[in-house]
């Protein structure tokens, strides 16, 4: 068997108290989630963030510091996720935008509703960011170097 890791972005974007999570449909089952996917191979991790914020949720968004680095092994640990997640502003919403296909709809949550949606959290990382941003967990975006040729 071939170990194939999973480079993954999330964002965390708070207005008014409430985080901007999504609903999708994962396997079957409905999960929620931080705005989060896949880094695509011609892209930076930031450029990846902002292209999945804005594909699952319609909002445009401003990275303004990296939250850090998460490892999730699944359960039957046939796969790992790497995620890097950011903490980024809401600067404009297109209400018009077509959402990625799994995408049930977007939710603005409060730090206690996510806790007491646990059991739908598509993973321990989506309580887990948002207590750490809680926390006034950040790093500079300068943290990450990544270079091209």
């Amino acid at each position: 068997m071939t170990w194939t890791p999973h480079v993954t972005v999330a964002t965390i974007v708070k207005q008014d108290d409430k985080f901007l999570l999504v609903e999708e449909r994962i396997n079957n089952k409905v999960v929620l989630n931080q705005p989060a996917g896949h880094v695509e191979a011609d892209e930076t991790l930031i450029d990846a963030a902002i292209r999945e914020t804005l594909e699952e949720t319609g909002w445009t968004v401003e990275p303004t510091a990296l939250l850090g680095f998460y490892t999730y092994m699944t359960q039957c640990k046939t796969m790992t996720f790497y995620r890097t997640t950011f903490v980024a502003d809401a600067k404009h919403f297109n209400p018009g935008y077509t959402l990625d296909s799994d995408i049930i709809r977007t939710h603005w949550m409060t730090l206690d509703e996510i806790k007491s949606r646990k059991t739908s959290l598509r993973s321990p990382i989506v309580l887990k960011c948002t207590e750490d941003y809680c926390a006034g967990r950040r790093f500079p975006l300068d943290t990450i170097e990544e270079y091209y040729e």
